[in-house]
């Protein structure tokens, strides 16, 4: 098949693109397009006008803060995925990004994109949203930001405003020195959207236990889980333990339940991937602070 007929728009600044939304509630923004333009293929996406900003200048960047890392809503993922401030300060981030579609994909995909996209199985929403991410976005001449938990609602629905433009995310950077980080997912081959997923990061107190963990779940409800795992804190990252945080967290939830997994099948896998995930990153803070000694 073939796109319906749609208007073009290549704006020169964000607050064009932004006045471009506002006075057509059928246009739809476009970077890499590597979502939206299979949907428009195959007419499940129908925008009146495609608002190109994709060279529009200072959207592509990944800039270190100090205590935050903010990458720019037009860098390609290929980018993130081979810049050293992400690999050295965002770990989690560099482990998830091989397993981000396919190479050609994140040769032209973007972060904000898929960001924006807010699909329940994306990895980078995932990471997102275990680390507290901030989004940033501009409207109506102003800047705005919020807290991930708040931006992403539904599967594939955000609280960005209609005549707003995704800006940035900015990913906390944990200063600690002994860091480590998992990440596990199904799906039915390899770099295809995840049937369930889990990541965590975890950090070591001086008797080598965990004192600080950050742990989510990916694919297996409507949108990704930031899990509670204060009680894994002075833990060595037991399976039982860990399998007991999600079984709580997973309790009042509803999985998703479709033609590629039941929901049974989700849960069960949710807690299995997030014990495999802690405990690898568990091994990967020793790892560090071995070679951090040597």
């Amino acid at each position: 098949m073939k796109a319906a007929a749609f208007e073009y728009s290549r704006p020169a600044t964000l607050d064009e693109a932004c006045a471009l939304l506002a006075a057509d509630d059928g246009a739809r923004l476009v970077a890499g397009g590597q979502t939206l333009v299979p949907l428009m293929a195959m007419r499940l996406a129908r925008p009146s006008r495609l608002i190109d900003i994709a060279r529009i200048p200072g959207l592509a960047y990944i800039r270190d803060d100090g205590h935050e890392i903010t990458i720019g809503a037009t860098t390609k993922q290929c980018v993130v995925e081979n810049d050293e401030i992400v690999r050295s300060k965002l770990p989690l981030l560099a482990k998830v990004m091989p397993h981000v579609g396919h190479t050609p994909t994140r040769a032209r995909g973007t972060l904000g994109g898929t960001i924006a996209n807010a699909d329940p199985a994306a990895e980078i929403v995932l990471v997102a949203v275990t680390l507290g991410a901030t989004i940033a976005w501009r409207e109506g001449g102003k800047d705005s930001e919020v807290d991930v938990s708040e931006f992403v609602i539904g599967p594939m629905v955000t609280s960005l405003p209609q005549a707003a433009c995704l800006t940035a995310v900015r990913f906390p950077v944990w200063p600690e020195r002994r860091v480590g980080v998992g990440f596990h997912e199904v799906n039915a081959r390899s770099s295809d959207f995840a049937f369930v997923s889990a990541a965590a990061q975890v950090t070591l107190d001086d008797d080598g236990r965990c004192a600080r963990v950050a742990l989510g779940i990916g694919a297996a409800t409507a949108y990704p889980l930031r899990i509670d795992a204060g009680a894994l804190t002075g833990s060595r990252a037991e399976a039982q333990r860990v399998h007991d945080v999600v079984d709580a967290a997973l309790a009042d939830i509803e999985a998703m339940d479709d033609l590629h997994a039941s929901a049974a099948y989700r849960k069960r896998a949710a807690r299995t991937l997030a014990a495999r995930a802690v405990a690898d990153a568990y091994k990967d803070a020793h790892r560090a602070d071995h070679a951090r000694r040597a």
